[in-house]
């Protein structure tokens, strides 16, 4: 092909053509001419270029979008459906949980009713005190942001309560995660409570200066309580009770009328953040309304004088027990009712758990003599003799299985109905109670009906809390020795209460009046509400009422009357002493004596019946006039002279204890 770059050409439109044949390369070693005049200057060659490289091809983006979109679609989906069942469906259960963790509801107290004597002297009162609580949940680590939350605040207030600190550990960590009240102690005083309010405002001052202390206490709460006291300690114990720890009744007054003395609690709700209340918060308060007050019929110097008298009888005889009671003959009202051993209500840590009832209404016992005075108001009543029939009293008596003798050997006793009560014989008591009827069957069937009229075998009314009815069978299944024993005292039980209200149904003209412990009770408006008036049953005539007082009498102020130390300057007396044998609780068998003095004053115009028992008297004598009859005496001249009762003046009955033959 020829050359023609060297031409010139004659300029023209160039219209696109075909590509150009590439060049043809010059032999090796060939000159290379330089171009001629008027020529083109000659291209150069570029530099090589790489092969071009053929592009990445990506993949289409459309089903990682679709996949992205519907994940996202998805969440979201679960996120509305999350709020509308929060905002919507379950919106009142999350705002009831909500109020329930930022309130909290706290119990007030009511304040117990006091016990006052029949003279408004307090014998049991309310203090203020307070329940140490705590909140579990405020002592995680989520809340304290330690670990060991329980265990800090266990080693301070362990100290201050006197709790082991383990003990309290197990309270602040308890196993059920979610228990948000737990009470740490009970009835702590103000001084306490003080302490550990002082202790919380110091952790909360530090923690707000030194980010590194926490306020362990912060979890800890105080609900509004109340401690019972015992002014007199362990006077009237017996008749009290106790409050146990649960701050309910345990025994006593305080267990029969616990209801009536406990009032009704009230409630506070309040907001709280980290253990303060939120005072903008506001709060909602239904107050507590507090017990009645208890007004009983005892006076607290006469309760004083019978506890203190059988308490030196009973260390001094060396004795298991005793108890005094001293009753109103007019009203049944009780005026004291003591009981040796006792305890003291205040602490009974160191009380003995065999001491801590009311033994007097309790103690279940064989009477002995004392009982003659119901046997002789049967016969008196029945018109089978009269004070001056004549009894003749030998030293031995022989009925049924038995040889029956009195406390002593004596020659033959020329008696009269009169000196058989005044010299206590028991085996004139026999014979006198067999006029009853015209068959023994009969006369045990008039005997038992007299027993139970005077409330033997019953309770006494009073409703107090282990009273024991005694034990009384019905003639039919009196035993052949039951059948004589029964007259004098033997063969059934009592306890003191029912024997006080023997005598005082003979002082009042035969009328028995059930015993009664309260006066009445004064509620939260102020007003004083009397207790309900006694049952009144007709027991005995008041003729039978008063020819047995005059009986009595003999017992104390004649010479042959086994009662001389009962004997009171200026007033008239009418008693009887007791010495029966005693029924051992622990075997059942008998062992030792029950010593006994019941009767009222003055006899002529009767006001005050005293009733004395000791148990098992060991050292020195164990007759009931010896022993009993100089308490009777005390006791009986105090409470004469406390309720200002004036001698009567009138000439003592004298009636014959004896007759010639």
């Amino acid at each position: 092909m020829p050359d023609t770059s060297g031409e010139r050409q004659s300029p023209r439109r160039r219209v696109p053509g075909p590509a150009r044949p590439p060049r043809p390369r010059e032999p090796r070693g060939a000159v290379r001419r330089g171009p001629g005049p008027g020529a083109r200057p000659v291209r150069r060659p570029s530099a090589s270029r790489p092969p071009a490289q053929r592009p990445l091809r990506l993949g289409s983006p459309r089903p990682r979008l679709r996949m992205v979109g519907f994940a996202l679609t998805l969440v979201l989906l679960i996120f509305v459906g999350r709020l509308l069942q929060v905002q919507a469906v379950d919106a009142s259960a999350y705002a009831a949980k909500a109020e329930q963790n930022r309130y909290v509801v706290h119990t007030l107290a009511a304040a117990r009713g006091g016990i006052t004597d029949r003279n408004g002297v307090a014998l049991a009162i309310s203090e203020d005190a307070y329940d140490i609580t705590a909140d579990p949940t405020m002592f995680t680590r989520k809340q304290l942001k330690v670990d060991n939350g329980p265990e800090q605040a266990a080693a301070l207030l362990a100290p201050i309560l006197g709790k082991g600190q383990a003990d309290l550990v197990k309270l602040l960590r308890p196993e059920n995660r979610e228990l948000r009240y737990v009470r740490l102690a009970t009835r702590q005083t103000p001084q306490v409570w003080k302490q550990i309010k002082d202790l919380k405002t110091a952790l909360t001052n530090k923690a707000d200066t030194d980010s590194g202390t926490v306020n362990v206490l912060a979890g800890v709460f105080a609900d509004p309580s109340s401690q019972r006291v015992y002014p007199n300690g362990d006077l009237a114990a017996g008749i009290l009770g106790w409050v146990n720890a649960d701050g309910k009744g345990g025994g006593g007054v305080e267990q029969q009328l616990d209801k009536q003395l406990t009032g009704k609690d009230g409630k506070i709700r309040y907001a709280q953040s980290g253990g303060r209340e939120v005072p903008t918060a506001g709060s909602t308060e239904t107050p507590a309304v507090p017990g009645s007050d208890v007004e009983l019929t005892i006076d607290r110097d006469i309760q004083w004088a019978a506890q203190n008298a059988i308490t030196e009888q009973v260390q001094k005889s060396k004795a298991d027990r005793g108890y005094v009671v001293v009753q109103d003959t007019r009203t049944g009202q009780i005026l004291a009712m003591a009981n040796s051993p006792g305890f003291d209500p205040n602490d009974l840590s160191t009380a003995d758990a065999a001491a801590m009832g009311n033994a007097a209404l309790q103690d279940a016992y064989e009477p002995g003599s004392t009982a003659k005075v119901m046997s002789m108001a049967a016969v008196l009543e029945e018109n089978a003799a009269t004070p001056l029939t004549h009894v003749v009293v030998p030293n031995r008596l022989h009925r049924g299985d038995r040889l029956f003798k009195d406390d002593v050997d004596h020659a033959t006793w020329y008696l009269t109905l009169n000196g058989v009560l005044a010299k206590s014989s028991n085996i004139g008591t026999i014979l006198a109670t067999g006029q009853l009827g015209k068959t023994q069957e009969q006369a045990n069937q008039v005997l038992y009906s007299y027993l139970r009229k005077f409330g033997i075998g019953g309770y006494t009314g009073l409703g107090f809390p282990g009273e024991t009815r005694g034990i009384l069978a019905a003639p039919g299944k009196w035993s052949t020795s039951q059948q004589y024993t029964i007259p004098f005292g033997q063969g059934f039980s009592i306890n003191a209460m029912q024997a006080a209200s023997v005598y005082s149904t003979i002082a009042n003209g035969g009328v028995r009046v059930e015993p009664t412990l309260v006066r009445g009770s004064k509620g939260a408006d102020g007003r004083f509400a009397p207790a309900a008036q006694p049952k009144k049953t007709r027991v005995v005539s008041e003729k039978t009422a008063k020819t047995l007082a005059g009986m009595l009498e003999s017992v104390v102020d004649d010479e042959q009357g086994t009662g001389a130390k009962a004997a009171i300057p200026g007033y008239n007396v009418a008693g009887k002493t007791g010495t029966a044998n005693r029924v051992d609780p622990a075997t059942g068998r008998y062992r030792g004596y029950t010593s006994s003095f019941a009767g009222f004053a003055p006899a002529d115009n009767p006001r005050i019946t005293v009733y004395c028992a000791i148990q098992n008297a060991t050292a020195g004598s164990y007759f009931g006039g010896q022993i009993c009859g100089p308490i009777y005496k005390q006791v009986m001249e105090f409470a004469l002279k406390t309720l200002q009762i004036p001698p009567t003046g009138a000439k003592a009955a004298n009636l014959p204890v004896d007759y010639k033959p």
